[in-house]
């Protein structure tokens, strides 16, 4: 089963308090946003292996720790996700990026993609889907897909804000998925936003309508 992380850490509580406010603004709300993806990305990444090596000091020759193994990618669901993207750079700017873009059909309402595009090794990295908004999980759950049929194996997916509905769909679509949560909400309403939420993030990072 998927291993569902909600964050508690206070910062991260204290933020999300202010991207809900309809008052904020598109630069504080991209800010934040980052400052957000910038934390999480610190408490997700708290189970990476480690592996010792020998470096010197100007003192003398020692012992450290340093990443093991795999190295990371991050890749945003077109448009929302950008808005996370420089935050988790900012805490490992080795990372590579990708980008995957969906739109819903109008007809099927199902997600179809129009973009993709990863780095060469993606299937040998760890690999960080983002997106602000988990809401009914059709862009996740698909882009998810689309990872695993170009052989991507090691996935986790991070949003800010998850809705129970959303959550569900993406535990039963990909078990072997660890999911990272800023907040969980109560609901989605009739037009498939989150209650409470905060409105549609990518508009907000943007400043469109």
């Amino acid at each position: 089963m998927s291993n569902v992380y909600i964050m508690d850490h206070p910062l991260i509580q204290h933020k999300i308090g202010w991207i809900r406010r309809k008052e904020t603004g598109s630069k504080d709300f991209r800010t934040l946003i980052s400052e957000i993806a910038m934390l999480m990305c610190y408490e997700a990444t708290r189970d990476l292996k480690l592996a010792d090596i020998e470096i010197e000091t100007p003192i003398c020759k020692t012992m450290v720790k340093e990443l093991k193994g795999k190295k990371m990618a991050v890749v945003p669901i077109l448009r929302a996700g950008l808005g996370m993207v420089d935050g988790m750079l900012s805490i490992i700017p080795a990372a590579k990026v990708g980008h995957i873009g969906l739109y819903r059909d109008p007809e099927t309402l199902e997600p179809v993609e129009y973009y993709c595009k990863l780095p060469e090794d993606s299937s040998e990295r760890e690999i960080f889907v983002v997106d602000p908004m988990l809401a009914t999980g059709g862009s996740s759950v698909a882009a998810i897909q689309m990872l695993k049929e170009k052989g991507v194996k090691n996935i986790h997916f991070m949003c800010i804000i998850a809705a129970p509905e959303g959550l569900e769909r993406m535990k039963d679509a990909h078990p072997d998925v660890d999911i990272y949560i800023g907040a969980m909400d109560e609901r989605l309403n009739d037009h498939g936003y989150i209650v409470p939420g905060l409105g549609d993030a990518g508009d907000r990072i943007f400043g469109t309508k």
